[in-house]
């Protein structure tokens, strides 16, 4: 039995996106696969990465004539992006699947939730009887996409996207079984570290995946000379430590291996220089991450002496 987390990048900004999140997975050692659809808008430079890092990379082509399975969408063609999604459904060499948007991070193993059937996902908190399709669990077959195409086709979605279509296709998902509804911790999205802020102190420790919703996106900030995120606003980015983390992961996995190339926005990224690094303050939210993840040092910064020896300095001054 083969099961795989899927990821879709439709360009390279959502690439890096899809990359820095196989490597939070790998982080929190994950025992599974790790799949990504990219479309041909994904430049040379980028796929090379992709194929050394995802256990599978599959090309999907939105609206290829040669497959007639897509002939129907040349009539819709506002459902593109949307359609793309859909393409998870036909990788059937795995049992079971998580996918998960590019635009998501991982903070602890969330391999569990493979014991969930199809379509289990978190609740939107923008309208709760639907759910939010960055993070759900589904069963690759033929005949559901077929189906789904089909839907798609003829229904539409009333949102514009994939979450308006699969919450009108998988339509009994708020009333059928509460098993199929995910905890919120496996879908939190930024905003809500500002509407419910007691709660989110509350159940912070517990949070397994960070869904960066909106327009603006992780890759879309910059990092002074420290390393640390550059932020004029904090209204779209909910804890700056996530934002932090994210970039963490950017530059320690996937910035090595860019070099001005194939698309500005690879270029830009390729030449960012961080030229006076502060151990100290660059690997603090690290630390703190694996600390709430109970990955804690006990060998070196989190052993006995050293957090005497810490406490003591305090104590003297």
């Amino acid at each position: 039995m083969c099961e795989a987390f899927v990821t879709l990048a439709t360009n390279d900004e959502y690439a890096c996106g899809a990359l820095v999140l196989a490597h939070s997975l790998r982080q929190v050692k994950t025992t599974k696969k790790i799949a990504c659809l990219v479309t041909k808008q994904v430049s040379k430079q980028i796929l090379d990465i992709a194929n050394s890092v995802f256990d599978h990379v599959e090309l999907v082509d939105v609206l290829d004539s040669k497959d007639e399975m897509n002939l129907a969408l040349l009539s819709r063609p506002d459902l593109g992006v949307t359609f793309t999604k859909l393409h998870c459904w036909r990788l059937i060499q795995y049992t079971k699947a998580v996918f998960m948007d590019a635009d998501t991070l991982v903070l602890k193993n969330v391999d569990d939730l493979f014991e969930r059937e199809e379509l289990s996902a978190a609740p939107d908190p923008g309208w709760p009887d639907c759910f939010n399709s960055g993070v759900f669990v589904f069963k690759p077959s033929l005949e559901t996409y077929k189906q789904l195409l089909h839907f798609a086709v003829n229904r539409g979605s009333f949102d514009g996207g994939d979450q308006g279509l699969l919450n009108i296709f998988f339509s009994d998902w708020a009333t059928r079984d509460i098993r199929l509804h995910l905890p919120f911790v496996y879908n939190v999205i930024s905003q809500a570290f500002y509407s419910y802020p007691p709660a989110f102190i509350h159940f912070r420790s517990q949070i397994r995946v960070i869904h960066f919703i909106g327009a603006e996106k992780p890759w879309h900030y910059g990092l002074d000379k420290f390393g640390q995120v550059i932020i004029h606003d904090l209204t779209n980015v909910g804890n700056p430590q996530f934002l932090q983390h994210w970039w963490n992961l950017f530059m320690t996995h996937v910035h090595p291996r860019l070099t001005p190339g194939e698309s500005d926005f690879v270029g830009k990224l390729a030449q960012i220089e961080i030229s006076h690094p502060d151990p100290e303050v660059s690997d603090e939210s690290e630390r703190q991450m694996a600390w709430e993840r109970g990955q804690m040092d006990y060998m070196g910064l989190d052993s006995f002496e050293k957090i005497q020896s810490l406490l003591e300095s305090k104590i003297k001054k």
